[in-house]
């Protein structure tokens, strides 16, 4: 009986001591919240308006020296910003935002890439929300996988569960193609240093003429960190554009008989043949250029699950989800350099310019590949130019592009597959450039 009264007293002991120390913590918590509110000091309704319309993006346009966004959205790599770029210089970008809107759904073209982008572009140029800064929304997802090369990686390994080794293998001639419409890459190299970049910058901007946005920004990343959201924005915006690009350039270099060339069926390609060619790449990327391995690998890691058919849970999830997911962070990511502040200036607009100039030669290289092909072989052997065309590294776009320019002229005439085997060595072959520039520089 003692022991349970000592017991009692000792809680009921207990029990005062915490609500009196809780006690006295709130006393003291409410003497600071008091001294805080002692320290607010009364507005008008006039300055409450106005402390309200200074948070507006109106007062934002008008006014640029208030708006925040100078100060922290862009900490790392920001200049500082001039009245145009804020003012008119957002409007413009709204404007080219808008226009690929346009393009990606009332023209079709690439609207998996255009419209992350596009709608990236859209949100870096809200002023004063800083969603595009560093804490920002589009500042954690690129910090997240694209300052570090993580999102290329990715993709590539759903690009290789996506593709197809069948054509290439059909055909290896098509090899050629992808080779030729590597020009694009080294001719932008030498475009870049005779403007003023220095070696290393021109190398990350060069890989933009294979139009292959993840082995560009996996290279940028490695040698111009600083210029990779401009390169990133290059790469991907002719990714998305080969429709608008490449179909003149095709009809200029190939005459109305040459694009109505129907090529021989395709031999059937053995499973083992597929299984064991990523394997062989790999290991000759291991031997000869082992800084292309991170891409290569993936690429080839993708595509080996594919082949192999005993884990088809895990390839449709490379070839779906995760490539779909990756997709939405990539372009969103992308589009953050959209903000006129990093996106109006003439380093931009030169990288845009090289960019453009070297795609277009890439693929004018791999058309006159296959026209000089053309010459040596047999009759019944002939290959449409119009196939060089895919071998920049824009896959599948490029070969699609292809196959609907060849049935303007003969809806009977299919050229996706024989387009396939250029593009897929495109693929391999801008990341072996890629390789061949990290080794060099």
């Amino acid at each position: 009986m003692n022991k349970k009264l000592i017991a009692s007293l000792l809680i009921s002991f207990l029990c005062m001591f915490s609500i009196n120390a809780f006690a006295s913590s709130t006393t003291h918590e409410n003497v600071k919240v008091e001294e805080v509110k002692h320290e607010y000091k009364a507005k008008t309704l006039n300055e409450l308006v106005e402390s309200f319309y200074r948070t507006t993006g109106i007062n934002s346009f008008l006014n640029p020296s208030d708006d925040v966004m100078t100060s922290e959205a862009h900490a790392e790599d920001a200049r500082p910003m001039t009245t145009f770029e804020q003012t008119f210089g957002r409007l413009i970008m709204f404007t080219v935002c808008f226009v690929l809107f346009y393009l990606a759904i009332a023209k079709g073209f690439e609207p998996l890439l255009l419209l992350p982008i596009a709608f990236g572009g859209l949100l870096a140029n809200i002023p004063l929300a800083g969603i595009g800064g560093e804490n920002g929304m589009l500042g954690i997802i690129y910090n997240m996988g694209i300052a570090n090369g993580f999102f290329p990686l990715l993709i590539f390994m759903g690009v290789g569960a996506m593709t197809d080794f069948t054509p290439l293998l059909a055909n290896p001639k098509a090899a050629l193609l992808g080779g030729a419409a590597q020009f694009g890459i080294f001719g932008s190299l030498v475009g870049a240093v005779a403007i003023g970049f220095d070696l290393q910058s021109a190398s990350a901007i060069s890989i933009i003429g294979g139009a292959d946005g993840p082995t560009s920004i996996f290279i940028a990343n490695r040698l111009a960190p600083e210029l990779l959201g401009a390169i990133a924005v290059a790469a991907y915006s002719y990714m998305a554009l080969v429709p608008v690009i490449q179909p003149p350039i095709m009809k200029a270099l190939t005459s109305e008989a040459e694009r109505r060339i129907k090529m021989p069926k395709l031999r059937k390609v053995h499973k083992l043949e597929k299984l064991f060619l990523p394997i062989l790449i790999l290991m000759m990327a291991i031997i000869l250029l082992p800084e292309s391995t991170p891409l290569i690998g993936a690429f080839a890691f993708g595509n080996f699950l594919k082949q192999s058919g005993v884990v088809e849970r895990l390839s449709d999830t490379m070839q779906n989800s995760l490539i779909n997911i990756v997709t939405i962070f990539l372009g969103l990511g992308v589009g953050s350099k959209l903000a006129a502040d990093k996106f109006l200036v003439l380093d931009t607009l030169g990288i845009m310019v090289i960019g453009l100039l070297a795609f277009s030669a890439g693929t004018a290289a791999g058309v006159i590949m296959a026209k000089v092909m053309n010459k040596v072989s047999s009759e019944d052997n002939q290959i449409n130019p119009l196939i060089g065309a895919a071998g920049v590294s824009a896959v599948p776009m490029a070969a699609r592009v292809v196959s609907k320019v060849g049935q303007e002229y003969d809806k009977s005439n299919v050229l996706l597959m024989h387009a396939m085997g250029p593009n897929v060595a495109g693929v391999i072959g801008s990341a072996v450039a890629a390789g061949v520039l990290l080794s060099i520089f």
